[in-house]
């Protein structure tokens, strides 16, 4: 086992592309704002790791809103979206503003990316952050990325950039995903209390089935705790990509291959891009009712969702919305991509596709969702 263990953190210290994910609480005090060491100790230790041009790396970076606490004369961070926002609009600036300074130290440039949930689920969207990330890299800079605070609704929850770090992870194709807080690591138990110890690896979700994850972060500043960053190692980790999750402190010898933190092994192999957004990123617009045999043709013998196998439809979404899959019971079994429109439905409920077009024309002799832009959902 030790030696599968070193084998694994060889591959680490081996990875080219590499996003790193550093929480607020490694970045600003408790009370807000941003403390400029820890955020030049992050930077040396990335800006060192870049091997003058060798390995790439990209920094999702949380922050904003905490480093826009204190400016404002916020004692904590806000509950209401509206102060949240502005509290994002005024730290966003201070948290890049910081970041290009430190990294000037090193002769680096910096090259800011914000996204929203909106950009990592809609193809399109994805498609150019991806050219614009791989540019970056190309000429030599340093992205990072943090989510669009300041336009966000409900994505303003994305999970603390957690999750936003392991579908960038997957959009830059990076060979590992280093997810930083203030905690050292998965531990069977309470950190804080003797008796417990850190979980070295995980291969698989059954490796945490029995451990109590906690719910917060130390400092209060941000909104994600472990369980956010355990989801986004386990997302990572099922498109393939390895991941470390450890504290900012211990950046360095993660960086290096070192035995610190969690390791979750790849559980998965690399997916296209739009089924991966899909079942962790987008937000579903409206459902689709299926009857019992059409549950089984998709979840079983991963096929097309036809009309012909629908029983009822929900909500209010255009071709091309992502929209739930769900059994007459209620449960989602999947999630796709529809062709159609929400209004457009009912009359195709029940029907083939040969039927309709006869009566409707060539254009409806097709799926309602295609296999190729449908993922299951597993509970």
């Amino acid at each position: 086992m030790a030696g599968q263990v070193a084998g694994a953190r060889q591959a680490v210290a081996g990875a080219h592309r590499i996003v790193v994910k550093v929480g607020s609480s490694s970045l600003t005090t408790a009370a807000g704002g941003l403390d400029a060491d820890r955020v030049d100790a992050l930077v040396d230790v990335l800006t060192k790791h870049r091997s003058g041009g060798e390995k790439e790396i990209v920094l999702v970076s949380s922050g904003a809103i905490a480093a826009g606490l204190a400016p404002l004369g916020l004692r904590r961070r806000p509950k209401d979206l509206a102060r949240q926002q502005a509290a994002a609009s005024v730290g966003q600036g201070l948290l890049v503003a910081r970041y290009t300074a430190s990294c000037a130290r090193h002769g680096v440039r910096v090259g800011q990316v914000l996204l929203t949930a909106d950009d990592t689920s809609r193809r399109v969207h994805h498609r150019n952050a991806a050219r614009t990330l791989d540019k970056l890299l190309a000429m030599g800079a340093l992205p990072i990325v943090n989510e669009n605070d300041t336009v966000a609704t409900d994505e303003i929850r994305f999970g603390d950039n957690d999750r936003l770090a392991a579908l960038v992870a997957h959009l830059v194709r990076a060979d590992l995903l280093v997810l930083l807080s203030d905690v050292d690591g998965v531990y069977d138990g309470d950190p804080s209390k003797p008796g417990t110890s850190r979980i070295a690896e995980v291969r698989g979700p059954g490796d945490l089935a029995h451990v109590d994850i906690g719910t917060a972060g130390k400092a209060g500043v941000g909104t994600g705790g472990m369980v956010t960053k355990v989801e986004a190692a386990r997302i990572a980790a099922a498109a393939g990509i390895p991941v470390v999750l450890t504290s900012a402190v211990h950046a360095a010898e993660a960086l290096a291959g070192g035995d610190t933190g969690t390791y979750f092994h790849p559980t998965g192999k690399r997916s296209a891009d739009r089924l991966l957004w899909l079942q962790h990123a987008s937000t579903p617009q409206g459902a689709l009712v299926l009857d019992d045999g059409a549950v089984r043709a998709v979840v079983d013998r991963r096929t097309s969702l036809l009309p012909a196998g629908i029983a009822a439809v929900e909500g209010d979404f255009t071709a091309g919305d992502p929209v739930e899959l769900r059994d007459s019971a209620g449960r989602a079994v999947a999630r796709g991509l529809v062709n159609f429109d929400a209004k457009e439905i009912p009359q195709l409920i029940g029907r083939s596709t040969r039927e309709l077009a006869r009566e409707l024309g060539p254009e409806y002799e097709r799926e309602v969702v295609h296999r190729d832009d449908l993922v299951l959902l597993h509970p």
